[in-house]
């Protein structure tokens, strides 16, 4: 949440639909509810892009750019955590999109 612009934040496990914790309060938004939602784009664009021939393990991240707000999913590369991803909600006019990806970079080390 130490990231300009974040409203909210989630671990999700993509498998189960399940948020494994959330934190912010995005307006207008149930935030556990968006991020198991957001399961389904997150299976959808993995199952594309292998049925492509693209390895899983090479996706950064997925963005989704809506007028007010940016939805960032990042899934987990580490073998450890498949089936999981990092849900960032974002205030598009405060949030510099490379500086919350590089802290999803960190994040991600951390766990």
């Amino acid at each position: 949440m130490s990231v300009d612009g974040v409203l909210g934040a989630a671990i999700v496990d993509y498998i189960s639909r399940m948020p494994l914790g959330t934190i912010g309060n995005p307006a207008g938004l149930d935030l556990e509810e968006a991020a198991q939602r957001d399961t389904d784009v997150v299976r959808v664009n993995l199952s594309a892009l292998a049925q492509l021939g693209y390895e899983p393990r090479r996706v950064e991240d997925f963005l989704i750019t809506l007028d007010t707000e940016y939805h960032l999913l990042r899934p987990l590369a580490r073998r450890a955590h498949d089936g999981l991803f990092i849900y960032l909600v974002l205030d598009r006019d405060l949030a510099d999109l490379d500086t919350a990806r590089k802290e999803l970079v960190r994040i991600e080390e951390l766990l």
